[in-house]
């Protein structure tokens, strides 16, 4: 037992206060150590950039398994997808002025109306028929080709030419199906991923405008911002606002980042994402229809992708960040886990060495 002293006169410290010191101070220790093997990776980004998918993509990549439970809710979010995905055709086609062909108009009420599948219900074959009519619907293809107007799903020309292997009474949800899966991100999603010496983790947040205000909770000790961009959004308007474009909302998106106080010391890494849709689309979709200055031949896909680079470039390099081992920049594809994997190990490789040399004082 020891004594000491306080205003209130002598104060008898037991050996249970002593343990209890101990435990403390270990705790802090540990805590402190497990800070300083963590990096912290924020995911930021416009509305339907890729985030979520990335994600994804971390735990197949990182061999972190889907339980059995989520296994199950991606297949019954496989069903909304195709029903959810057509109807937001269906709102489209009204404004375009296109209709289905007659024999397809009981099959839109049906799809309107149809419901959620229970958990390891197989999809209603009642379905498979009016999906597929749909699908084939010559006016419907034209809309889906005018996709950009309207903030058309994108993983509609995935599913549908499967629609044979989903509704077979035994479907279980591939990776790759999985991965193509789209629910929006509402608050914000923490997952861990184990590297050779620290631990990583990765969060997730919502790019809707109406998910923004919850950012600045995740802005404490992040060692990275992985920014998304979708290349292909440059022709596109936003899901919750028709009026906007979606490569402006993120140079807005990115130039309030780079300004940010938070973000002062942190580096960033941008990913171009969506190099295949934007290479399929460009042919088509001039990018001076969309941004004037832009020099390149129609369909010149090694062209646009330089443009949005300087351009992206150029925002950082006006917010004072014109260290080169402060913004790493990579084109992807993020439904690609192969060249997924290549990037995020360049990737993790940065974020590890900035985490150590912070933690040595060298920056």
């Amino acid at each position: 037992m020891g004594v000491c002293f306080s205003s209130r006169g002598i104060v008898e410290v037991t050996e249970e206060d002593k343990r209890r010191h101990k435990e403390a101070e270990k705790f802090m220790r540990d805590a402190k150590a497990k800070m300083a093997a963590q990096v912290k990776v924020l995911l930021l980004g416009s509305g339907d950039s890729g985030k979520s998918t990335v994600l994804k993509q971390m735990r197949l990549i990182h061999r972190v398994p889907f339980s059995p439970e989520e296994v199950e809710n991606y297949r019954q979010l496989v069903f909304n997808n195709l029903t959810t995905g057509l109807n937001y055709v269906f709102e489209a086609m009204e404004d375009m002025g296109l209709d289905v062909a007659e024999d397809n108009l009981d099959h839109v009420e049906l799809i309107k109306n149809a419901p959620d599948v229970h958990p390891h219900q197989p999809f209603p074959m009642t379905y498979y028929e009016p999906l597929k009519a749909l699908w084939e619907d010559k006016a419907l293809q034209q809309a889906c080709e005018r996709g950009n107007e309207a903030a058309l799903p994108e993983n509609l020309g995935y599913f549908f030419p499967a629609l044979d292997r989903l509704f077979e009474e035994t479907y279980k949800p591939t990776e790759q199906d999985i991965v193509q899966c789209r629910a929006r991100t509402i608050g914000i999603t923490e997952t861990t991923f184990q590297l050779k010496d620290h631990e990583m983790l990765m969060v997730d947040v919502g790019g809707q405008k109406s998910e923004r205000r919850k950012w600045i909770h995740c802005f404490q000790d992040v060692t990275s911002i992985l920014f998304l961009v979708s290349l292909s959004g440059y022709d596109q308007c936003l899901v919750e606002d028709r009026d906007a474009n979606q490569m402006q909302d993120a140079m807005t998106i990115w130039d309030s980042i780079c300004h940010s106080q938070w973000f002062k010391q942190t580096s960033i890494i941008l990913f171009l994402n969506k190099d295949d849709l934007f290479q399929k689309k460009i042919p088509q979709s001039d990018i001076k229809n969309f941004f004037p200055d832009f020099e390149g031949e129609t369909g010149d896909a090694k062209a646009g992708r330089d443009y949005f680079k300087k351009r992206f470039t150029r925002l950082a390099q006006k917010a004072g960040r014109s260290k080169e081992r402060e913004i790493y920049l990579h084109v992807t594809t993020a439904t690609d886990t192969a060249m997924l994997r290549v990037v995020m190990a360049a990737v993790e490789g940065n974020i590890v060495l900035r985490s150590n040399l912070e933690v040595a004082a060298l920056i």
